[in-house]
């Protein structure tokens, strides 16, 4: 999937920082109504990561609670992401 159609397809731009609050709201609606009805795992995933850049993706249990592969896949990216987030700037 694709970042930028993503951004395009739920908040109808090319450039989210021309989003006005309410048009920011709506398209994070729409992106979280994507995200229930998606059934494809790959895209549900994506879906959902997006979610989660936005501060906005319910927990791995939540989300994946019938997708045991997709719940873990979540749980370990989330834990990668705080090692990053975390450990990020210290040298190797």
């Amino acid at each position: 999937m694709d970042l930028d159609a993503l951004i395009q397809h739920f908040f109808e731009t090319e450039d989210p920082t021309t989003l006005t609050a309410a048009d920011y709201e709506l398209g994070l609606e729409r992106l979280k109504l994507g995200f229930g009805l998606e059934r494809e795992p790959g895209r549900k995933f994506a879906l959902w990561t997006l979610l989660d850049a936005l501060g906005a993706a319910p927990l791995p249990a939540e989300a994946f609670a019938k997708e045991p592969a997709l719940k873990a896949a979540a749980e370990d990216y989330l834990s990668a992401a705080f090692r990053l987030e975390r450990f990020g700037d210290e040298p190797a």
